[in-house]
C-alpha cells in the first residue's frame, strides 16, 4: 500500500500519518508527521527520479536504462515535475528568521523585530 496515498475507507479523505513504531526496540513516535513530496509520487515515478539521479541527470542512460525513447524521457520527467511541483509548499519567510534563532545567529529581541 502507498501510505501517501492512503484514503479514508468512510469520508475518502486522506489518512495522516500520526504514529511511527521501531520494530526493533518497540519505541513508539505520535504525532502528525508530514511525507516528502517524493514520498507522494507514485512508486514506479519515486524509482524513475532515483534512477535519474544516480546516473547524473543523463537522458541517454534513462533510454537505455527503461527502454524508451528521449521524448518519453522527457515527458515523464515534465509529469514528475508537475506533479512535485503540485505538492511543493513554498517555506515561511519566518522559517529563515527562526533557524537563525535556532543557531544562535540571532537573540530572542532581534527576531521578534524581524518576525513583526
Amino acid at each position: 500500500m502507498d501510505i501517501a496515498k492512503a484514503l479514508c475507507p468512510d469520508c475518502k479523505a486522506p489518512l495522516s500519518i500520526t504514529r511511527l513504531a521501531c520494530p526493533t526496540c518497540k519505541l513508539n513516535l505520535e504525532g502528525d508527521f508530514e511525507v516528502s513530496p517524493l514520498g507522494k509520487l507514485r512508486p514506479d515515478d519515486q524509482a524513475f527520479v532515483i534512477a535519474f539521479v544516480r546516473h547524473h541527470g543523463s537522458l541517454k542512460k534513462m533510454e537505455a536504462i527503461f527502454e524508451i525513447s528521449y521524448p518519453t524521457v522527457k515527458n515523464r520527467l515534465n509529469a514528475i515535475a508537475a506533479a512535485l511541483d503540485k505538492n511543493f509548499v513554498n517555506p515561511s519567510p519566518n522559517l529563515y528568521v527562526l533557524e537563525q534563532l535556532s543557531r544562535g545567529e540571532l537573540t530572542v529581541e532581534e527576531t521578534l523585530e524581524k518576525l513583526s
